[in-house]
């Protein structure tokens, strides 16, 4: 079971990778070492899964958002993992997820301008067959980040 500490650290964490353990401690009331061995048993359990580092993407040249929404005839275990290695394979889709409803499944896709998206798509659909694929361009993006919420935590 997490207590209130070990919440305040993963918030903590999540926000800011790169925080010194020293930092850290002091803002949780804890001695460095205590501190040390909290984010171990958290890493250890899985509660931190990766520390990673989130680069600017404007900076990194790929400022466009596209979704594209997938629709597929097929839903064999074979196909759906075709579909997971082609994906996987091309850097520029950075999410995708398996959707109910009307679609089967949305990619988030990075690109330095619009006009690449065909690249893109060219790529999954030389690779695959798919029966129908919708993307929409992202005019403005509202709210980002990759923190989630901790007080749900277990």
């Amino acid at each position: 079971m997490l207590d209130d500490r070990d919440r305040r650290i993963l918030d903590m964490l999540q926000k800011n990778a790169g925080i010194s353990v020293t930092d850290l401690a002091e803002r949780v009331a804890l001695s460095v070492s205590a501190c040390s061995r909290r984010i171990q048993r958290l890493e250890e359990s899985g509660h931190i899964a990766r520390r990673i580092i989130v680069l600017d993407r404007e900076r990194m040249g790929v400022p466009t958002t596209v979704f594209a929404l997938v629709k597929t005839a097929h839903h064999s275990d074979e196909w759906t993992e075709a579909f997971r290695r082609i994906i996987s394979d091309i850097p520029e889709i950075v999410e995708a997820h398996r959707l109910t409803g009307n679609h089967d499944y949305i990619l988030k896709i990075v690109l330095p301008r619009v006009e690449h998206y065909d690249v893109i798509y060219k790529q999954v659909v030389r690779k695959l067959e798919l029966f129908d694929v919708s993307a929409s361009i992202s005019m403005e993006e509202l709210k980002h980040g990759m923190a989630i919420p901790v007080g749900y935590a277990r």
